[in-house]
Order: structure tokens, then C-alpha cells, then sequence
């Protein structure tokens, strides 16, 4: 007798608990004050990972190279996006987020994503207070320091290899 194959879930579910957008918490509130409800916006949780992330010692930026252009055009005209490169997925008590950094050679890139992994959630937590489902972190680039230096006149241009 041939074995009865289980169809797996869809590649859609969700990394959080039921999910329930905007984020919602009801606080029994002692008499004499009164009582409501806390709502967070996905774009507040966002911006506080993407803060962390900035924080951590060796990330240079965040965001794919697409967002980095964009952003740089907000800089300029005095916007900055403090989400760039972070997305997050919200459930009712849990958060999964996705973080993609530049990280500045020659900073130890496992490092770097661990501290940024761990800054991300610390952050949710303890300002957001909901609890960390996963952080995923992806280096899509590395800085090296001069790269980005304007190649002043004085500069003698290097002698080609190839022919």
C-alpha cells in the first residue's frame, strides 16, 4: 500500500502570530484614570529596527542599492527615511523582521549581522513591547572607506592591465 502524501502548507504563511494590522494593546488602567487603547503603526515599528540597525558599530547604511539612491535624493531635500531597508511583519504579539545592511570594511560581516539581529530585537522590545518572532539580516554591500572619495586633480590615474 503506497503512502498518502500530505500537501504542505502554502509558501504564504505568516512568520508571526495571527496577524492584525495596526498593532493594538487595551491596558487595565487603576480608577481614576482613564482607560483606551495603544495602537502602533507598522511604519513606527520599522522606523525603531531601522534606528537600531544604525546603531550598531560597523553597519555603514541600509537598503539595497536602489533604496541607498532614493534615499540620498531625500537627504538632499531634508527627508530621510529612518525605515529604509527594514520590513517588518506584524502579528497581534509578535514581530518578524527583515533588515538589509551596507556593512564598512573590514568589519567582520557575521559579527555585525549578529549585533544588528540582536539590536533590532532589544529594540522592539523594549520600546514596542512585543516579542521578536525572527530578525533576518542580508549584507548586500560592502563599504570600503575611499571609495567614495572625489578623485582630486593631483591624483596620478592608475596604470591599466589590460590592453
Amino acid at each position: 500500500m503506497a503512502d498518502k502524501i500530505t500537501p504542505t502548507p502554502a509558501a504564504t504563511t505568516s512568520r508571526v502570530d495571527k496577524v492584525a494590522t495596526p498593532v493594538t494593546t487595551t491596558t487595565t488602567i487603576p480608577s481614576g484614570v482613564a482607560a483606551g487603547k495603544t495602537v502602533i503603526a507598522d511604519g513606527v515599528i520599522s522606523k525603531v529596527a531601522g534606528i537600531a540597525a544604525r546603531e550598531v558599530p560597523g553597519v555603514f547604511a541600509l537598503g539595497s542599492g536602489a533604496a541607498r539612491a532614493f534615499g540620498a535624493i531625500r537627504d538632499v531635500i531634508g527627508s530621510s527615511d529612518l525605515s529604509q531597508g527594514v520590513r517588518v511583519e506584524v502579528g497581534e504579539t509578535q514581530v518578524a523582521a527583515d533588515v538589509t545592511i551596507v556593512v564598512e570594511y573590514p568589519t567582520p560581516m557575521n559579527a555585525v549581522a549578529e549585533q544588528v539581529r540582536a539590536a533590532v530585537a532589544r529594540a522592539i522590545v523594549e520600546l514596542v513591547g512585543m516579542e521578536v518572532a525572527e530578525v533576518n539580516v542580508a549584507i548586500n554591500d560592502v563599504h570600503i572607506p575611499g571609495d567614495d572619495d572625489d578623485n582630486g586633480s593631483d591624483s596620478v590615474p592608475a596604470e591599466s592591465r589590460v590592453q
